[in-house]
């Protein structure tokens, strides 16, 4: 694959069959397995870690020392804070003969904060957002603030993140 459009930190190690879009910057330790598919015009700062198969869109920024396992998918657009974890086993085991991925879904326009846990199985709506520290349990509506542990719904909200105003 042609990279020569793409940024990769000399510290990066990227497998040579992922697939990486024009204008995506790898920073320092970032780590993209084989058969993963980043787009165009993204960022992956500082540890980023990205399993095989992971499947990343375009316009996405993925903060410092967040890993992306196997089976979670994010769309376009979508803003991943610092240490934010995506799990991708029910019940996880160190050995597991019956080990299934169960996938996340991260729609269009999606902003997670820092140091959230995105539980697997769960999808998460267009342009929701998910609060700082917040555990995410169950799916997310589009356009809807959550936060707490677990989070819960606190207000719609716009395309951009602002609060909508409570409909009486």
């Amino acid at each position: 694959m042609d990279r020569e459009d793409v940024f990769i930190h000399s510290s990066a190690q990227v497998a040579p069959n992922a697939k990486i879009g024009a204008g995506t910057k790898i920073w320092i330790n970032v780590q993209i397995r084989e058969d993963a598919l980043i787009g165009k015009d993204c960022i992956l700062s500082k540890d980023v870690y990205v399993d095989h198969a992971v499947i990343i869109g375009d316009r996405c920024k993925v903060q410092n020392s967040v890993s992306v396992y196997n089976g979670v998918q994010i769309d376009d657009d979508v803003f991943v804070g610092p240490n934010v974890s995506f799990t991708n086993d029910k019940v996880p085991r160190a050995f597991n003969s019956e080990w299934k991925v169960t996938p996340t879904i991260v729609k269009t326009g999606v902003s997670i904060g820092a140091n959230a846990t995105i539980v697997c199985g769960v999808t998460l709506g267009e342009y929701c957002m998910v609060a700082a520290g917040s555990v995410v349990t169950s799916d997310v509506p589009p356009y809807t603030l959550v936060m707490g542990n677990p989070a819960r719904a606190v207000s719609k909200i716009d395309r951009a993140g602002n609060r909508l105003p409570a409909k009486g």
